[in-house]
């Protein structure tokens, strides 16, 4: 981790003097420098790798548009300013590091949130949710995945299991109440790892647990790496997720402007990657080591995530129903959801800005190698028809009921007369075909899914 740095001041005064004068090393510190300007250091933590946050975090660094509009202002009040970005693996240490004063703005997912507004007010460092990055309305960030040769099926299969999940994060929660939903008690029915993503992954592979449970881009990653399979697609919850951006109170109020300049650059970068989604997706590949084909899946033209920084309602009525679920795990208690939710600093800075438009229907998707554009289909057998023979980078179909988009060659497909359909899980394509007996329903490899449409 990086600690912000200050320069001291070279004043002609004694050196006990300059010592109590020195400023403090907090999150957004400011020194003068020998001509008398000042510079001034923002923190912002970020998770380069949980990437339906890259509007506030990896893409948005990579452009430098918070910068370019820190040197606006600069220009204007003679302030040099400095940005210190700082990359962790979940939000709990963001969190910590917000109510130690240390990290200014930060990015999380919607239960980490909650626990961020909970410990920012119990230590004295209120934070406030001023943004959206990336979201999903039926929860289709999250995802159980087990070993590509697994014998479990469904979740009911997890009775007794071992499971690896992040305790506290968005990931988790679709865990409880997946579980609760299939009849398992999510404290005594199954065996819970509390492991950070790539530790779980990594327990996963060798075989140390049954299955994970986590969010962005872990199961797409490691289905695209053939290292996992799902089991559970988030979005049959049908419940909202998303992660938001929050802010340290006291720095919203000494530096609203500064505030306002983050999401003037996170909108900037937001409208960036909804008009060049695949040179977005490369940049963030790039930044992370994570494969582009699986930044892609999620964060696409049409990914599973929608990036929009509005402070939607239905985001905001589904925060307030995860706290239940933290107070049930003992992991906060009353949470004044309305009170943490801050919308008039992005009001400002949006004022009079065209409202982006809501999430859509996922099409099937191809992108083929040396192209800087995909194509869209309007069936997947219309996508696997074009997909044949072609010289394919990667092929993405929706789930025919939730919508979640996965890998065509990933999906488990139901042919059905002259439709083909696919689905992210077993259990998924086996419900359609016993509710569809009678139209001769059946599922197929991928290999003749593609057959069968060309």
């Amino acid at each position: 981790m990086r600690t912000t740095r200050t320069t001291r001041t070279k004043a002609l005064v004694p050196a006990a003097l300059a010592l109590l004068l020195a400023p403090v090393a907090t999150a957004c510190s400011g020194s003068a420098g020998a001509a008398g300007s000042t510079t001034v250091t923002v923190t912002v933590g970020y998770q380069s790798k949980t990437i339906n946050t890259v509007t506030a975090g990896t893409l948005l660094r990579s452009l430098g548009y918070f910068e370019e509009e820190l040197a606006a202002r600069g220009r204007k009040d003679g302030i040099t300013y400095r940005v210190d970005w700082q990359d962790y693996a979940t939000g709990a240490p963001i969190t910590a590091q917000m109510t130690a004063g240390k990290i200014d703005i930060g990015s999380m997912g919607d239960f980490p949130l909650l626990i961020n507004a909970v410990r920012g007010k119990e230590l004295k460092q209120p934070t406030h949710l001023v943004s959206v990055t990336g979201y999903n309305l039926r929860g289709g960030l999250n995802t159980v995945v087990t070993a590509p040769d697994s014998k479990l099926e469904s979740l009911a299969d997890l009775r007794g299991k071992k499971v690896s999940t992040s305790v506290g994060s968005a990931a988790d929660g679709t865990l409880v109440r997946a579980l609760q939903r299939a009849g398992i008690d999510p404290s005594g029915g199954i065996e819970k790892l509390n492991q950070q993503p790539s530790v779980g992954a990594s327990a996963l592979q060798a075989g140390s647990v049954d299955a994970l449970s986590q969010f962005v881009a872990w199961p797409g990653q490691l289905a695209y790496e053939g290292r996992a399979k799902a089991l559970y697609d988030g979005a049959e919850l049908n419940l909202p997720t998303f992660h938001g951006v929050t802010v340290r109170e006291k720095f919203a109020k000494e530096r609203a402007g500064v505030l306002d300049d983050f999401l003037r650059a996170q909108r900037r970068a937001t409208d960036h990657l909804r008009a060049e989604p695949v040179a977005a997706a490369e940049s963030v590949a790039k930044e992370t080591g994570l494969p582009a084909e699986v930044v892609y899946l999620y964060n696409g033209a049409n990914g599973i995530a929608t990036f929009d920084p509005a402070l939607r309602p239905e985001l905001i009525d589904a925060l307030k129903q995860d706290v239940p679920v933290l107070k049930d795990a003992k992991l906060v208690g009353d949470v004044d959801v309305d009170a943490f939710v801050d919308p008039q600093p992005l009001a400002r800075v949006a004022a009079g800005a065209a409202e982006y438009p809501k999430a859509v229907a996922a099409r099937p998707e191809l992108w083929l190698k040396g192209q800087a554009r995909t194509q869209s289909f309007d069936s997947p057998r219309e996508l696997l028809k074009a997909a044949r023979g072609a010289d394919v980078r990667a092929a993405y179909v929706p789930d025919a009921v939730t919508g979640t988009l996965w890998f065509a060659d990933k999906a488990v497909w139901v042919a059905e007369g002259t439709e083909l359909r696919a689905f992210v899980t077993p259990a998924g394509a086996k419900a359609y075909v016993a509710a569809h007996q009678g139209s001769g329903a059946r599922i197929v490899s991928f290999a003749e899914a593609g057959t069968l449409a060309s």
